[in-house]
């Protein structure tokens, strides 16, 4: 590739990352200010030097907590490319050397995958409220409908999902660009007016701010962190796009626009205090408020778009890695691997925005619910970086409690600051994680008793072809029979012995297992050993990135003497009916039921592992848990 191919290759993917990576940081302007004056529960009063110290404490938010520690360092710790925290949990867990340590990394890598769904809601409800809140300062008669319409565009946008963002998300790119411009050019025209404001590009403004005023300078954080919401999305999508592109974008467009549109808010702000009332569309020439209601509506879609696409990449990771019932997953795109769309997921973030913005009605009262989720994932993933940066690195202890623990000191301090909010909406977020995090650890947990159960009532496979199949008639054709054991026989073999009393000319033993990297190259996913007269085990090893298509898989078969006709074959699946267990069971009640309806529930293997239907046979057995 040449070097001028290469660069614009970069390019692009710069672009692209702005409409996906950057929707949510990007409209933090909308509410960040006028939530850290006008906050009902403890807003700073407007003074020239609180002006000036906020402003300060947004700027180093922003250059310490997404610039220094996201772009540069966090970003370093990939998982083959993908980043994000279910990425980051699977890289880490590899350092564990004990069952608790393996325990302790897994529900916190898991409590951290669950506080983001928490974002996944409240970005989409908080950011489209704050659009078209914009129209209240055209005339107060909009404000009956500001609920109304905030809900009709996100039922909207959860409606267009199962049409998939291939064709939208070649308009996000442009549209955010001409968003962050419009943010940077607005600035620069208020600061131009008070350019005194440009003093808060030192940090001793912040420092004199939190002397000055100790309680009210901590309590202000819970606010100000609404400036950075949105830093682990760049680190959670590095791998549509890779690390250059998004930080090319960041630097280059992204963090100057932003700082310009805060301190040009900061700059109103000191010219005109009643400007609070709404900073950022008081920012704008009054011809051009209705423009920047559309604008900002669909900069909120674009940064709502892209929390509900991570919850869907999220959900998938889940259902890989063996933490989440499978699912209906549906391709949107036959380019696009990662264009995907989940009907349950989509269905339950809708149902959960709409409580949100009828509940809270403003985003003023949302934003005490916000922070919560987001400083709580930004603690866990420091904690998880600094056991990649100590064992996988190899920094040196003293190096890493010196670059870590400081980021860990700023994530806690935010995260306490936050803390207060509980009580006022920020309940909300940690509900839904512990939640989720309840459900995942129910299903990994209740999979596992299963498998233990079905191997204690298993026969060894190598017992089964030595003694039995040889005494079985054979018919023409080819069994491929899925497990989670291959050193186990199969319960849908025996089932289709006991039923048919007759075995395939050819038998397969075929597990589908995912590893914790990402990717695995097509040629290196299927590994065969032949057991006996015509019997196989084959094993195939998927990324929790990749598409689990078994078909697909076994053509690989055939370079290790192994070839199959899909006319001639047929799948063999198990179908375990549970039946609780009447007394003292292996999980506490209400998760073993809790369990049991998951089981219930869970979308088929055949499609999951997208085997042709008409090849499927699936055989039925009770099983106590």
């Amino acid at each position: 590739m040449s070097e001028s191919h290469h660069k614009g290759h970069t390019s692009a993917l710069a672009l692209a990352a702005l409409g996906v990576v950057y929707g949510d940081i990007g409209t933090s302007p909308l509410y960040t200010i006028k939530e850290i004056f006008a906050n009902p529960h403890y807003p700073v009063p407007i003074t020239h030097d609180n002006i000036l110290g906020m402003l300060s404490i947004v700027l180093w938010s922003l250059l310490i907590v997404v610039a220094l520690k996201y772009v540069v360092f966090i970003m370093r710790a990939d998982n083959k490319g993908e980043g994000g925290i279910m990425a980051l949990m699977a890289l880490v867990l590899h350092h564990a050397k004990t069952k608790s340590q393996i325990a302790f990394l897994m529900m916190l890598g898991l409590f951290g995958a669950a506080l983001f769904y928490g974002d996944s809601v409240i970005t989409p409800a908080i950011s489209v409220l704050s659009a078209i809140e914009g129209l209240e300062i055209a005339t107060p008669a909009f404000k009956p409908y500001i609920v109304p319409l905030s809900l009709f565009v996100l039922f909207i946008l959860f409606i267009v999902q199962k049409h998939g963002t291939a064709r939208m998300g070649s308009f996000f790119g442009p549209v955010m660009i001409l968003w962050f411009a419009t943010l940077g050019t607005l600035g620069i025209i208020a600061i131009t007016r008070q350019p005194q404001v440009l003093e808060a590009l030192s940090p001793h403004h912040a420092l004199r701010f939190f002397l000055s005023n100790p309680l009210l300078g901590f309590l202000s954080l819970g606010s100000s962190i609404l400036a950075v919401t949105g830093g682990e999305a760049l680190y959670a999508d590095m791998g549509h796009f890779g690390r250059k592109p998004v930080q090319i974008a960041w630097f280059g467009l992204v963090l100057p626009a932003l700082v310009l549109n805060y301190f040009g808010q900061g700059a109103l702000l000191l010219s005109d205090p009643k400007a609070i009332a709404n900073p950022f569309y008081l920012l704008a020439p009054s011809w051009a408020l209705y423009p920047m209601v559309i604008l900002a509506t669909a900069a909120t879609i674009i940064a709502s778009q892209a929390v509900i696409s991570g919850a869907y990449s999220m959900t998938r990771q889940a259902i890989q890695l063996g933490y989440a019932p499978r699912m209906d997953i549906q391709h949107t795109s036959k380019d696009e691997i990662g264009q995907i769309y989940l009907p349950g997921v989509n269905w339950t973030l809708m149902f959960a925005v709409a409580i949100l913005v009828v509940g809270f009605g403003s985003s003023g009262k949302l934003a005490a619910a916000y922070g919560i989720a987001v400083t709580g994932t930004m603690v866990i993933t420091t904690i998880l970086a600094f056991i990649v940066a100590r064992y996988q690195w190899h920094w040196s202890r003293l190096k890493c409690l010196l670059i870590l623990g400081g980021f860990l000191l700023v994530d806690i301090t935010y995260f306490s600051a936050n803390a207060v909010k509980i009580i006022d909406g920020g309940w909300f977020p940690l509900a839904l994680g512990l939640v989720v995090f309840l459900v995942m650890t129910t299903w990994k947990r209740g999979r596992e008793l299963v498998h233990d159960r079905l191997a204690s009532e298993g026969m060894p496979l190598a017992q089964f072809v030595e003694i039995m199949a040889p005494a079985v008639p054979r018919i023409q054709g080819t069994a491929i029979f899925m497990t989670s054991d291959l050193s186990s026989t199969p319960h849908a073999l025996l089932h289709s012995l006991k039923h048919y009393k007759s075995l395939h000319e050819r038998v397969i033993m075929l597990s589908a297992e995912t590893t914790d990297i990402p990717h695995v190259p097509p040629q290196e996913r299927v590994a065969v050993q032949q057991i006996g007269e015509q019997f196989y085990k084959v094993k195939m090893v998927f990324g929790f990135m990749d598409e689990p298509d078994v078909p697909a898989a076994l053509e690989y078969c055939a370079a290790q003497g192994l070839e199959l006709d899909m006319m001639d074959t047929s799948f063999f699946l198990g179908r375990e009916t549970l039946i609780p267990k009447v007394g003292a069971g292996l999980m506490i009640r209400w998760r073993e039921k809790l369990f049991v309806t998951m089981f219930r529930n869970a979308g088929s293997a055949a499609s999951y592992f997208m085997l042709p239907p008409n090849r499927v046979v699936e055989l039925g057995s009770q099983l106590v848990l």
